[in-house]
């Protein structure tokens, strides 16, 4: 017997119903969210440089200021995305990114279920192709589509040959692609394999294709969702809800349209509770996501070697310069009076000054910074070690974090009438890598104050609000869930990212 007619005759097992039902939710909270993480910097590059006026596209009408006494920062290009589209909507990369990150974990595991179960029931006959011949096949498929013809029904096996090409076109080049431009964006796979992004361009490049992959997603849900509601509706009402032809259509119906509503239902209670409660939010989804990255990408270590050519041409500001007379005050006289304090659960307080760090061993990078708004940027840096510093205060044992705290102010944490210094934390892994470091000169030259002068953190596996500017002090404390609303940051604190920043 025809092999085709057998799994046809077969229907569609109740474990591809499901997965196939899954894959649409979390598709769907993928793109919504995705949306929400573009709107943060709605620029896309073909260069890997993200200088303003090279983007390709853009969904802003914002201009970058060509004035250079103007402070236009990455936080001003943001704009707010629409709820209808976007999840949650507004301005809350934090949350997008908790939902995009969730969601990916879920979408994988999903796909992984079903491609183990496509091969090991032998359902792969019906979406792989064996032979080149299903390639005119489904060119003549096509030609009676577009033609506004509909192919007999002798011509699904259970798919059409245009179908099978593009189902089996989806399932395993659409959606790994997806996944392997995703990973571009990691700082972490950025600095321990540079090597990986160059394969895609740069980090750019990846990003440009990633919502390329996009786009090609939702042209195929539309054209997908469109097929199977002109062509042979009844039949596949049936083939999709009760994995039979022969089955009852009303109560297939009844039950399409109830599983549907069940997933307008999921997307429209996400958006409203997590613009509502995004710290429950916040907490819920990285209970997921924060495992998962840190098993994955914490212990990652940079390894990055750009080269004087590499340097950008623009370098994006992200954080206003502090506004205090203390810190105009330091800046009027270069700083000679600044001091950086180095305290905590330490042996041996530091209190050092410009002049002391600069006579300490030197460390110089030629790195890529990653922003979380989404823009990128090669830079030189020159400073020393954090563990060079570590070594010299001599942590006790106790002592698990780094508190890095700012003479700028957290523009998002408005108490009353107060403004807190805006302060960001690692662990003492993160503290020791090779490429964290203090960096008083920026491209050769003095740190420049939008950059963080006098001196700034620099962590090359993480996203740049990690990296503290205008540095004021370094505490080394046992826990941070006693400091300010104890997530790990400011960011962390009044914009509900994540304190794990490797991606």
């Amino acid at each position: 017997m025809n092999t085709h007619l057998v799994i046809a005759e077969l229907g569609f097992p109740l474990w591809l119903r499901i997965t196939h039902y899954i894959n649409l939710l979390f598709m769907g909270l993928l793109i919504r969210s995705g949306i929400q993480i573009l709107a943060a910097h709605p620029r896309l590059y073909w260069n890997d440089n993200s200088t303003p006026g090279k983007d390709w596209i853009r969904f802003t009408r914002k201009k970058v200021p060509v004035n250079k006494d103007v402070v236009y920062t990455s936080l001003d290009d943001e704009v707010p995305a629409s709820p209808w589209l976007a999840l949650p909507g507004g301005k809350n990369l934090g949350i997008g990114r908790h939902w995009h990150f969730f969601s990916v974990i879920f979408w994988v595991l999903n796909g992984l279920i079903y491609v183990v179960l496509l091969f090991a029931t032998g359902e792969w006959a019906r979406l792989i192709p064996t032979s080149w011949s299903i390639v005119p096949e489904a060119f003549h498929t096509f030609l009676t589509y577009i033609t506004f013809h509909i192919p007999p029904a002798s011509e699904f096996h259970p798919y059409d040959p245009l179908q099978q090409l593009a189902y089996a076109g989806v399932v395993f080049l659409l959606a790994p692609f997806m996944l392997l431009t995703g990973a571009t964006m990691s700082p972490a796979v950025a600095a321990r394999f540079p090597w990986y992004i160059k394969i895609f361009g740069g980090r750019q490049l990846g990003r440009s294709l990633h919502f390329l992959s996009l786009l090609a997603f939702i042209g195929f849900i539309i054209i997908h969702t469109s097929l199977v509601l002109i062509v042979h509706f009844q039949n596949n009402i049936r083939d999709i809800v009760f994995g039979s032809e022969r089955a009852s259509f009303w109560p297939a119906l009844d039950i399409a349209i109830a599983a549907l509503l069940l997933v307008l239902l999921i997307y429209v209670v996400t958006t409203i509770y997590s613009a509502r409660h995004r710290r429950q939010v916040q907490h819920a989804l990285g209970a997921v996501v924060d495992p998962t990255r840190n098993a994955l990408l914490h212990g990652a270590r940079s390894v990055q070697h750009y080269k004087e050519e590499d340097i950008s041409p623009y370098f994006w500001v992200n954080g206003a310069p502090p506004t205090s007379e203390e810190y105009k005050h330091l800046a009027q006289n270069n700083f000679r009076d600044w001091r950086l304090e180095v305290n905590g659960l330490v042996k041996h307080p530091l209190c050092l000054s410009l002049e002391d760090l600069r006579d300490l061993p030197v460390t110089s990078q030629i790195t890529k910074h990653n922003c979380i708004q989404g823009w990128s940027g090669v830079g030189k840096w020159t400073g020393v070690c954090v563990s060079e510093i570590l070594n010299r205060c001599q942590p006790k044992p106790e002592a698990k974090y780094l508190v890095f705290t700012s003479y700028g102010l957290d523009e998002h944490s408005l108490d009353g009438e107060h403004y807190y210094p805006f302060y960001e934390v690692i662990d003492m892994e993160l503290a020791r890598h090779p490429q964290s470091i203090l960096a008083y000169e920026f491209n050769n030259e003095p740190v420049p104050i939008p950059h963080g002068a006098p001196l700034r953190l620099r962590v090359e596996t993480v996203l740049g609000y990690k990296m503290v500017k205008y540095l004021r002090s370094i505490e080394l404390v046992e826990r941070y869930d006693d400091i300010r609303a104890g997530q790990g940051g400011s960011r962390e604190d009044t914009m509900y990212y994540g304190r794990g920043a490797e991606v």
